[in-house]
């Protein structure tokens, strides 16, 4: 009798180590994400509200603890308690990881577009590279505001490194010049973990089309120009993407975000937080893929997010 009830309890360990092998086997076919609030004071904010509203949240480049609820001294520890506690209570295929996004500083485009308005910016400036007294394409780089408004956010971390901030392990950029321009002012000056370098993404580049502000440069630029990152494989010598005559839809914009969001939650190492240095409309994208509405980011702005990502899995 004890030698069967010995038979079947092995039988049955078996079985359930059999269905843990076969799952952890299994790759990701497809991800769904989606945010979760409550961490952030511009968790439940929106455009709209920002055109109503009157308070630090859009006065402020940089709300206080880039606008984290809680304001008490183990602020950030709290927080990657909370996450990892939702990453320990979740099924095996949901996994949770705060995410950062960053607008790059005021580029000379942005100047343009005050300059002429938007509606005359879209219909006739923005396919030009300048106006003889301003130069936004190709690829437009960042004015010493945006460069001071990069300073700022760097000025940010390192007051919340004194609350125990965590740093980044994996962070992305655009390839365009503002937005790496903005990654290396921001963490200028800060020992980000491992010596890792930042991952230039194609898919992070703001909306392409038309507007010659959002025609990147070459490979060999970015390579020889900003040394500190390395570029994904597969990222073409020139810009392939960029026409003179369509604008990217918005629902492609979004397509490419949750390819990005791919990017982030394919790798299973204990990188629960990571940052991605990017646009106005490409962020936009992200938040549309997860669900949220959308959100008038200023330049130099910072929006972060705690983003799960439910996979479902084949053989």
């Amino acid at each position: 009798m004890y030698n069967r009830w010995l038979f079947v309890s092995l039988f049955i360990v078996l079985i359930q180590l059999q269905k843990a092998l076969s799952f952890s086997a299994m790759t990701p076919c497809s991800r769904n994400y989606t945010f979760v609030p409550g961490f952030f004071i511009q968790d439940n904010s929106s455009t709209a509200d920002a055109n109503e509203s009157n308070n630090e949240l859009f006065d402020a480049q940089v709300p206080p603890r880039f606008g984290l609820i809680d304001s008490s001294d183990n602020r950030w520890a709290a927080l990657q308690d909370q996450i990892r506690k939702l990453n320990r209570d979740s099924p095996s295929n949901e996994r949770h990881k705060l995410v950062i996004f960053a607008r790059h500083g005021q580029g000379f485009h942005n100047v343009a577009e005050t300059k002429y308005g938007t509606q005359a910016w879209d219909d006739y400036w923005s396919k030009l590279d300048g106006d003889g007294e301003i130069v936004w394409g190709p690829d437009a780089e960042l004015t010493p505001t945006g460069e001071d408004q990069a300073r700022a956010v760097n000025v940010a971390w390192k007051d919340e490194l004194e609350f125990d901030i965590p740093l980044p392990k994996k962070r992305y950029s655009s390839p365009m010049t503002r937005a790496l321009s903005t990654y290396n002012l921001t963490f200028e000056g800060i020992q980000l973990p491992d010596h890792t370098k930042p991952l230039v993404l194609e898919n992070a580049r703001e909306v392409y089309g038309v507007h010659t502000c959002d025609m990147r440069r070459s490979r060999t630029y970015i390579r020889t120009t900003f040394p500190r990152f390395d570029i994904e494989k597969g990222f073409t010598e020139e810009d392939e993407l960029w026409t003179p005559d369509v604008r990217e839809s918005d629902a492609h914009v979004a397509g490419r975000a949750k390819s990005v969001l791919d990017v982030i939650f394919e790798n299973q190492d204990d990188d629960s937080i990571v940052s991605v240095t990017a646009h106005s409309g490409i962020i936009n994208g992200f938040l549309t893929s997860v669900g949220r509405p959308s959100f008038s980011l200023q330049t130099g702005g910072v929006l972060p997010m705690v983003v799960k990502a439910v996979e479902t899995y084949s053989n």
